[in-house]
């Protein structure tokens, strides 16, 4: 599963290479497709390799590219395990009654 994310502004890229030549996972190549300004602009080959990194976004001299770190899915804490005991106390009390 991919540790970043890489996002794309097709129409800011003049194709450059340079996201693709400094990328450390290799998970960029220059596509076989124009934007409107008739550059080959880069695509993801393999998304699942992307750590997020962003040197992509650091080499690139027209900001179209970006690269980021998904953030971790949240952890179970103690306050939902806290709200359920709350939760069966407050039952507990009115099955009391």
């Amino acid at each position: 599963m991919a540790k970043g994310k890489v996002e794309i502004v097709i129409e800011r890229c003049k194709a450059c290479g340079f996201c693709v030549e400094f990328c450390p996972t290799h998970v960029l190549a220059l596509s076989s497709a124009y934007n409107s300004k008739g550059y080959h602009t880069p695509y993801l080959v393999h998304p699942e390799k992307c750590s997020g990194c962003d040197l992509c976004g650091m080499y690139c001299p027209d900001f179209a590219i970006y690269g980021y770190k998904e953030p971790a899915p949240p952890k179970e804490t103690a306050a939902p395990a806290a709200a359920a005991k709350a939760t069966t106390e407050s039952e507990e009390a009115q099955d009391a009654r």
